[in-house]
């Protein structure tokens, strides 16, 4: 078994893709219009679907607005460089809503980034980067 993708729906198609694409790096894998149940799918990432797990991206048509609730958490990515991350995503017009530093209760760094519908994305600093980091910090 593998993991496929993760659905999100979203009020606003081109907006969506131009955050995700433009401003997070991924690329549009495909895209699809159903007439007969008024719906787009979009399949986003950072690979083809075949090797890596992706986000679609569903407009169902005439609908602008979803309520989030309380269970849906957020996406996570890891980063090589979360401090130049959130500068990149920032300068492209992003929204970082938690800046990089340590987890509550845990040392893993962390920063928090918003789509344009209000979903969470989560960076994750990778731990070879951050362990590399600490053993330079070490040794200075």
């Amino acid at each position: 078994m593998r993991l496929l993708h993760t659905m999100l729906r979203v009020g606003n198609l081109e907006r969506s893709l131009k955050f995700y694409c433009e401003v997070l790096g991924m690329q549009l894998l495909r895209q699809k219009d159903y007439p007969g149940g008024e719906f787009t799918l979009a399949f986003i990432g950072y690979g083809d679907e075949a090797d890596h797990t992706v986000i679609e991206l569903t407009y169902n048509w005439g609908r602008e607005q979803y309520e989030l609730g309380d269970a849906y958490g957020h996406i996570a990515i890891g980063v090589d460089d979360i401090y130049k991350t959130c500068e990149d995503i920032r300068s492209r017009g992003g929204k970082v809503t938690r800046e990089p530093g340590p987890m509550k209760h845990g040392s893993t760094v962390i920063a928090f980034v918003e789509d344009p519908d209000g979903y969470k994305v989560e960076l994750i600093q990778l731990r070879s980067q951050s362990a590399s980091k600490e053993e330079v910090a070490a040794t200075v």
